[in-house]
């Protein structure tokens, strides 16, 4: 486990073995199948596992998820978790996960990860490239069960896509 992945996106040390709950480590097991480069919401890993919903993902992640690659699993959006934005961002960018650029009145200028591209439906699709092996209305389609965007979410105007 490399030093980003303890100091990540947890409050602390994964517990062990028998200390873990039985829904936490499935998440954290899903979370860890993530390839680099792609992205789960905390939705889309609440619909694999077909239990609990996003605030219990989140929940875990928050606790445990720091034994994982906590930057690969997100908010349906693509905004970046607060307070860990820069140290995200730079998995991001090591990763060529895509990205949106912010636009000019976005606080911070912080981009958004791109969740066309970058979502990963869980599929055997890991070493596709971001566009391809998409089903639509699975968990790798932006309109698919378990996502919350709404109109004016990422890709509108003043947002340009990069990588």
């Amino acid at each position: 486990m490399s030093q980003d992945q303890t100091d990540g996106g947890g409050s602390g040390a994964a517990p062990t073995g028998a200390e873990l709950p039985e829904y936490a480590e499935r998440v954290l097991d899903v979370a860890d199948l993530i390839p680099p480069g792609r992205v789960m919401t905390y939705g889309d890993i609440a619909e694999w596992l077909g239990a609990g919903g996003p605030r219990q993902v989140g929940r875990v992640m928050a606790l445990y998820g720091s034994a994982v690659p906590w930057w690969r699993v997100v908010r349906s959006d693509g905004t970046l978790l607060p307070a860990h934005e820069l140290r995200a961002l730079d998995h991001y960018r090591a990763e060529g996960t895509p990205l949106r650029e912010a636009s000019h009145r976005a606080e911070g200028h912080i981009p958004r990860i791109d969740m066309r591209r970058a979502r990963w439906d869980g599929g055997g699709q890991a070493d596709a490239a971001p566009d391809e092996g998409r089903e639509p209305g699975g968990p790798g389609d932006q309109s698919g069960p378990g996502d919350q965007d709404g109109p004016g979410e990422p890709g509108g105007p003043g947002e340009k896509a990069h990588t």
